[in-house]
């Protein structure tokens, strides 16, 4: 089926020929669409909720890739100049970190040539591979769970740990968007929510805009290196939560730290598919040890995307 917002926010940045192939193709997909998938010289594919399927060059659904539509360079180019709204340069940044942002927040994953200057990536010249990962929302995802994660009307330090297409990010949207808002039914108030949003997943701002909704008390630093950004959140917009998603590396945890002995309450987010994943990364056992984090909630796909798995409490359980 195809997702809400496609004909304004996906179709006007395919180009013609791919747009009207996904639209037909999309409303025989037996789930919702989640992905889109255009490599230059290679079959069309699109991804639902535990599954994909190619798209023949009549804009039916195939599961053989040999009688798929092919993009060509030209579908590329034009969407990728779509996309970025007839000036790469003006997302140079973006583009360096391997993704833009479209209206609606729907992100794009780039893949191509890597153009290097003193070993670290430049730019990607040419894009030849485009995923686009459509932006959903799940309002009330985090209604079962925030109750284990709320203790005396005070929210608790909480890392979210799962695998990649678990749910993580849209459980963490809706948590910040819940705790922003306030939840009366836990004598939980409307708390100031700072999310420092390295890569434009969580609020999907676009031009600097959330285009999620992550509670009306929260302030979101887009496209900011996580360590730097929970630093000028807590030295500059007094928040009583900061949200973080995948972090791991040795300044996070430095920052996380900050952010405890300023009196702050964390919510992020690692990958793992358990905590003892997440406890063989030198940082993230660190702040373990340290109580950084009150709970620790395994998120899992056994009954779908954002399955809680396991709630601990790290309280009880000790982080060593």
């Amino acid at each position: 089926m195809l997702p809400e917002g496609f004909e304004r926010e996906i179709a006007p940045v395919l180009a013609p020929r791919l747009a009207e192939l996904v639209r037909r193709a999309a409303l025989a997909l037996p789930g919702p669409l989640e992905e889109i998938r255009v490599r230059e010289g290679r079959p069309l594919q699109l991804v639902y909720p535990g599954g994909d399927a190619f798209i023949a060059p009549d804009g039916r659904l195939t599961p053989d890739p040999d009688r798929a539509e092919r993009a060509s360079r030209d579908d590329l180019q034009r969407t990728f100049q779509l996309m970025a709204r007839g000036s790469v340069y003006a997302w140079e940044e973006e583009v360096r970190g391997g993704f833009l942002t479209l209206e609606g927040g729907h992100r794009v994953g780039l893949c191509g040539r890597a153009v290097t200057e003193g070993g670290r990536i430049r730019t990607l010249k040419p894009v030849a591979s485009l995923n686009i990962r459509i932006a959903r929302e799940v309002p009330g995802a985090a209604d079962a769970l925030l109750p284990q994660l709320v203790r005396g009307g005070r929210f608790l330090s909480t890392l979210l740990i799962s695998p990649p297409q678990a749910g993580k990010t849209t459980m963490l949207r809706d948590l910040v968007r819940q705790l922003s808002t306030g939840v009366p039914r836990l004598r939980l108030p409307g708390l100031k929510v700072g999310l420092v949003d390295e890569r434009s997943e969580v609020a999907g701002c676009y031009l600097g805009v959330p285009q999620r909704d992550v509670g009306p008390r929260t302030d979101v630093l887009d496209g900011c290196p996580k360590a730097e950004g929970l630093m000028l959140v807590i030295r500059s917009l007094s928040p009583q939560v900061v949200a973080a998603d995948e972090v791991g590396r040795p300044e996070d945890a430095q920052a996380l730290m900050e952010a405890l002995h300023a009196g702050v309450a964390v919510l992020a987010t690692a990958h793992g598919s358990c905590l003892a994943d997440v406890r063989r990364r030198p940082a993230m056992a660190e702040l373990l040890r340290a109580g950084a984090f009150e709970r620790a909630v395994l998120l899992g796909r056994s009954r779908g995307p954002g399955t809680v798995e396991a709630v601990t409490d790290l309280t009880r359980e000790g982080a060593a």
